[in-house]
Formats: C-alpha cells, structure tokens, sequence
C-alpha cells in the first residue's frame, strides 16, 4: 500500500511540473518571439508593444495582458481562459479555436482579427470594439456578455452582463 501512495505521489509531482509556467519561455514573448505551443501560464504581458508573435497552442491562461498592444498575433488554439485582457488591441491576430472562457476583455479592440470557433464563455466584451472582426457568430456572443458601449459587427447582439 506504501508503495502505491509514493508511486501516485511521484505521478502527482511528475504532472504538475508539466502544468507550471515555464520563465524561459515567458521572457521570449515579452521580448516579442514567437513561441508555438509554450506554456505561458500567468504570464506578465501587460503595457506591452509587439507585433507578429506566434503563440498558437500556447497556454496564456491566467495570463495579464492589459493595456498592450498585440497586433497581427496568432492565437489560434491557444488556452486563454481567465485571462486580462482589459483594454488590449489585437488587431488582425487570429484568435481561431483559442478558448477565452471567463477572459476579461472590457475596452479591448479587436480591429479585423478572426474569432472562427473561438469559444467566448462568460467573456466579458463590456466596451469593447469588435465591429469590424471576422468569424464572430451570435452562437458565440450568446456565451459572452457586454454593455450597451460594446460594439459588435452589424445584426449581432450581447446580452448584458450581470
């Protein structure tokens, strides 16, 4: 029996050094590389400028990115839940298959990126511009709440947020 817990014990250990964040990668993207697949969980990335990072498949979840801008980012895939995004720009970034559950996104701008399959739960877009994005649906605003400054691309809607 021992000898079972210490073998469950080391498996436990083993996975969760697969779930931290990782500093080397981090300071790649602050530095703005690219870093595909990275974890880059609760990752510093606010009052940043940096264009053309790639960081599809790249954990950010938990990660703080207020008040950046990111303009032409790949994102696609990426895990974004729970992150602050309040007040970025994202212009042009491709958000496809990225899952934003619970994101704040409050006063972000989004210019043209494409959100096609990006899961948008309880991701709060309240002020936010997203006129002009590519691949919003109404199937994935319904998922999302804003406020009546939120701007959404013509004939979509928001619910408000509680």
């Amino acid at each position: 029996m021992l000898k079972q817990i210490v073998i469950a014990t080391a498996g436990l250990l083993i996975s969760a050094g697969a779930f931290a964040q990782d500093a080397s990668e981090i300071a790649k993207v602050q530095a703005g590389q690219s870093c595909v697949g990275c974890n880059l969980f609760q990752a510093n990335l606010a009052y940043l400028d940096a264009k053309n990072v790639d960081v599809s498949g790249s954990r950010l979840r938990q990660s703080d990115m207020q008040l950046s801008t990111f303009d032409d980012w790949n994102l696609s895939g990426a895990n974004l839940t729970i992150a602050n995004m309040f007040g970025v720009r994202f212009n042009r970034s491709d958000f496809s298959g990225a899952d934003l559950t619970r994101a704040n996104m409050v006063g972000a701008y989004v210019g043209t990126s494409n959100f096609a399959g990006a899961n948008l739960t309880d991701v709060n877009i309240s002020g936010a511009d997203l006129s002009i994005a590519r691949g919003l649906t109404q199937h994935q605003l319904d998922r999302a709440c804003g406020d009546n400054s939120t701007m959404l691309p013509k004939g979509l809607k928001v619910r408000p947020c509680a």
